[in-house]
């Protein structure tokens, strides 16, 4: 018996294929529309797969001999990615206590800040829209791939209601003044805007192409050592909502450098590079 199984899902799924994590939507019947369960599932999958990271044990390999995980890629089965929070699940809202509809708001926010602060590289596929909540998934991931016929809206003003939840990630992602536009618009904005905007990284020429991408951009990573790449997030997090002058921050950052630069890893890598071989850490089979 595994004692160490995966999530149970219904409405997602995870596939794992060496140190690649691979999660699907597969809610088409409302087209990967967020409600209560499959954002629950979703919360599990990241939590999952986050503790058995390499960022996370610090280690290339499990116990049993298994790669520990360095990558996670987020596709959606169907015709849309994702066209945001349940709709149903908001109306419900307005019979629900301030209490509870709080509990829903953190619940998503969960699934946000999971994705957001996770310490392998994500990869998110948008094909058709990303509306609402499918626009936070886009804009928490560390490299967006989008397909001509994409279209990513901050929606919620439509509804009368506010990005407020997704809003911290977008902000980041696209900036002040190009959230606020896109906030108070609330219009689609096609796969090239979105590239323009940096609310994606690339477009490819169609669905069928995001395979390649997706290989090219993880083959990529995989050189980088995943303690790099999981310290390089959180880098960026710190950063984000850091307080105090100049001096702290360059102090800090001479603190991190030293850390990074005497740490295995580091060590390994400064030696491959002498050494005129590849680490330790791109000698895995990486096929995804």
């Amino acid at each position: 018996m595994n004692p160490d199984p995966m999530p149970e899902t219904e409405l997602c799924r995870l596939e794992v294929d060496g140190a690649i994590a691979n999660l699907t939507l597969d809610r088409t019947d409302a087209f990967n529309a967020l409600n209560e369960q499959i954002i629950s599932e979703m919360v599990e999958i990241l939590e999952w797969t986050s503790h058995r990271s390499v960022g996370a044990t610090g280690e290339l390999l499990s116990e049993d001999g298994s790669p520990n995980l360095r990558a996670l890629v987020i596709r959606s089965e169907g015709k849309h990615f994702c066209a945001g929070a349940d709709i149903n699940m908001m109306r419900d809202g307005g019979g629900k206590t301030p209490e509870e509809n709080r509990e829903d708001s953190e619940r998503l926010d969960k699934l946000f800040h999971g994705l957001w602060s996770h310490p392998c590289f994500t990869v998110v596929c948008v094909q058709g829209v990303a509306l609402g909540g499918g626009a936070g998934l886009v804009a928490c991931s560390d490299h967006a791939i989008a397909e001509p016929r994409t279209r990513i809206a901050l929606s919620e003003a439509k509804l009368g209601i506010s990005a407020a939840v997704i809003g911290p990630y977008v902000y980041r992602r696209i900036g002040s003044a190009g959230f606020r536009r896109l906030a108070m618009l609330a219009s689609r904005i096609g796969s090239e805007e979105a590239l323009r905007v940096g609310f994606v990284d690339e477009v490819v020429e169609s669905v069928e192409a995001m395979g390649d991408a997706v290989s090219d951009v993880i083959s990529e990573v995989m050189t980088s050592g995943p303690i790099a790449v999981t310290s390089a997030k959180r880098m960026v997090a710190e950063l984000d909502q850091r307080e105090g002058g100049d001096e702290s921050l360059r102090s800090w950052t001479l603190d991190l450098t030293s850390k990074m630069r005497g740490s295995p890893e580091g060590q390994e890598g400064l030696s491959a590079f002498l050494d005129g071989r590849k680490p330790a850490w791109s000698q895995e089979d990486r096929e995804g």
